[in-house]
């Protein structure tokens, strides 16, 4: 059924068009401002991805050092499973280059603690949980910024039942223990939250 074109209900049926219309290039227009007002206030003074680093784009890069063994205890190849998760993180989740020195970037890290605990005692005295905590001091040396320069320990742990040995979980409980220290040295350094 055709209206004709000066009807009231053919007005009417303008009006919303051209209201609806205007309404729309006014949203589009402030989702436009506010996506422009957000990337320069994300980009602001560094550069920021989607990986979670705010590192500055004059930073190219990093010079990882062997991880250090400092503590007794540990299995063999920890200090090299140790420098190659490190290594293998900040290339994944930076374009930063390694470099064997020289480099913008500096790491250092030394394990200083691999320790058993018990965590909970049982009615009889006896651990019901044994931890084992994993510590290490690392340097962060920013050539470019000094200011964000740093010597800190990171540790974490992961806890087993009493009636496994440390031998019987060490295979697994190192890597995630691992795994989340690199995690958290990788945020103080590049992401720096």
């Amino acid at each position: 059924m055709n209206k004709p074109v000066g009807s009231p209900q053919s007005t009417v049926h303008s009006l919303k068009l051209s209201v609806s219309t205007k309404r729309y290039s006014k949203l589009l227009i402030h989702n436009c401002l506010l996506i422009i007002i957000s990337c320069t206030l994300i980009t602001g003074c560094k550069i920021y991805s989607f990986t979670g680093t705010t590192l500055s784009s004059e930073l190219k890069t990093i010079t990882i050092q062997n991880v250090v063994m400092g503590t007794a205890g540990g299995p063999a190849n920890l200090t090299l499973t140790f420098t190659e998760k490190l290594k293998e993180y900040y290339q994944r989740n930076t374009s930063l280059k390694l470099k064997p020195n020289d480099a913008d970037l500096l790491l250092e890290s030394t394990i200083v603690g691999y320790e058993l605990t018990p965590v909970s005692a049982t009615s009889s005295d006896k651990a019901a949980l044994n931890r084992l905590t994993i510590r290490v001091e690392v340097r962060f040396v920013n050539a470019k910024n000094e200011e964000e320069n740093f010597e800190k320990e990171f540790s974490f742990y992961q806890d087993f039942p009493q009636e496994q040995t440390l031998s019987q979980v060490e295979g697994s409980l190192v890597p995630k223990i691992i795994d989340q220290l690199v995690l958290n040295i990788f945020t103080d350094t590049a992401a720096q939250w």
